[in-house]
């Protein structure tokens, strides 16, 4: 048996706002319109599906493994807009980003208070 992740859905408050922020944070083409989603394509096909819902929204997280080059531009970017960053999910040291497995990486929250991260290495490699 083979199994791949497809697609997952990202629950919103604005899925124009919200899709458009996480594409624009690491770089990505801009949100399709799929049905009554509005997806965000990743590089290795998995695609993240968002979706409006009313009322509170559970705050999930999602971690994008990157480039080196590329952490240096998503890194200027949390930081030109003023986001509030952490080397772990325990949120424990705001302003520092983290250099498990010779990588580096960092927390960030998206508009609806989900917890984004971004690294160059995957954890354990």
């Amino acid at each position: 048996m083979s199994a791949q992740l497809n697609h997952t859905i990202i629950w919103c408050r604005d899925k124009v706002l919200a899709a458009g922020f996480l594409a624009d944070m690491l770089g990505l083409p801009p949100p399709v319109p799929f049905s009554h989603f509005l997806v965000v394509a990743l590089d290795n096909h998995v695609s993240l599906d968002f979706m409006e819902k009313a009322g509170p929204i559970a705050p999930q997280h999602y971690a994008f493994l990157i480039g080196e080059a590329d952490f240096d531009v998503v890194f200027a970017r949390i930081q030109a807009k003023g986001l509030t960053y952490w080397p772990d999910p325990a949120r424990s040291h705001p302003g520092e980003i983290n250099r498990h497995d010779g990588g580096r990486g960092c927390y960030f929250e998206d508009l609806d208070g989900h917890l984004l991260e971004v690294i160059t290495r995957p954890y354990g490699g």
